[in-house]
C-alpha cells in the first residue's frame, strides 16, 4: 500500500512539475518567439553588411586598378586624360588619379594644368599621397620660379613633424627653392642639414655636391 502512495505521489509531483513548464511556456511564449526574431533580424543584418562591405571592396579594388592602368596609357593615348579625370572625381582614390594626372601634366610642360590638379588633394587626411601631392607641387612652384610659395610648402611639411614622406627629400627641396631665390647662405645651411642628419641616404649625398659647390662660389 505504501509503495502504491509513494508511486502515485512521484506520479502527481512530475505531472504538476510538467503542468508548471506547459503554463510558463505559455506565458513566456511569445518574449520567447520575439527573441528568436530579434536574433534572426540581427543575423540577417550581419549577413547583409558584409555583403556590402565586400561589394564595397571589390568595386573600390576595381576602380584603382582602372586608375593605375589608364595612367600608364597616357603617354600613347593621351585622350585618355578625360577618363582619368572622370575617375577621380571626389572618390576614396581621387588622391591617387590627380597624381597621376599631375605627373602627366609636369612631362606635357603643361605647370598650369599640375597645379590644378595637385591643388584637388586637400588636407583632411595627411597621408604619404598628401605629401606627395604636397612636395610635388612646391617642384612645380620652383620651376615656375614662384620661389615662396614652394618655400611655405616645405616649411609646413616639416613643422608637421610627419613621418609618412622623408624629411631629407623636403629639406633638399626646400634648399633648392632658397637656391633658385638667389639666398644661397640659407639654402648651403639647409643643404649642410641635409649632409650632415642623412649622409647615407641619396639626397645626403647630392647635399654634399652641392656644399662643395656653393661653398666655392663665395
Amino acid at each position: 500500500m505504501k509503495r502504491v502512495m509513494r508511486k502515485r505521489l512521484k506520479q502527481d509531483e512530475f505531472v504538476s512539475t510538467l503542468t508548471k513548464l506547459v503554463d510558463l511556456a505559455k506565458k513566456w511564449s511569445k518574449q520567447l518567439i520575439m527573441g528568436a526574431t530579434v536574433v534572426v533580424i540581427v543575423i540577417l543584418a550581419v549577413l547583409i553588411s558584409n555583403a556590402i562591405k565586400a561589394q564595397a571592396v571589390k568595386r573600390d579594388s576595381r576602380i584603382l586598378g582602372d586608375i593605375l592602368e589608364i595612367s600608364t596609357q597616357l603617354n600613347d593615348s593621351p585622350e585618355k586624360v578625360a577618363e582619368l579625370e572622370a575617375l577621380a572625381g571626389n572618390g576614396k582614390f581621387s588622391r591617387v588619379a590627380y597624381l597621376k594626372l599631375a605627373a602627366f601634366a609636369i612631362e606635357q610642360g603643361d605647370s598650369g594644368k599640375a597645379k590644378s590638379y595637385l591643388e584637388k588633394v586637400k588636407d583632411n587626411r595627411k597621408d604619404i599621397t598628401y605629401y606627395q601631392a604636397q612636395d610635388m607641387l612646391a617642384q612645380v612652384y620652383i620651376g615656375d620660379k614662384e620661389y615662396d610659395k614652394a618655400i611655405a610648402i616645405y616649411k609646413t611639411i616639416e613643422e608637421d613633424g610627419q613621418k609618412d614622406y622623408t624629411l631629407d627629400a623636403i629639406l633638399f627641396h626646400m634648399a633648392e627653392a632658397h637656391e633658385g631665390k638667389g639666398e644661397r647662405e640659407i639654402a648651403l645651411e639647409i643643404y649642410k642639414r641635409v649632409q650632415q642628419e642623412y649622409s647615407q641616404s641619396f639626397y645626403g649625398f647630392d647635399a654634399s655636391k652641392k656644399v662643395a659647390e656653393l661653398e666655392e662660389k663665395k
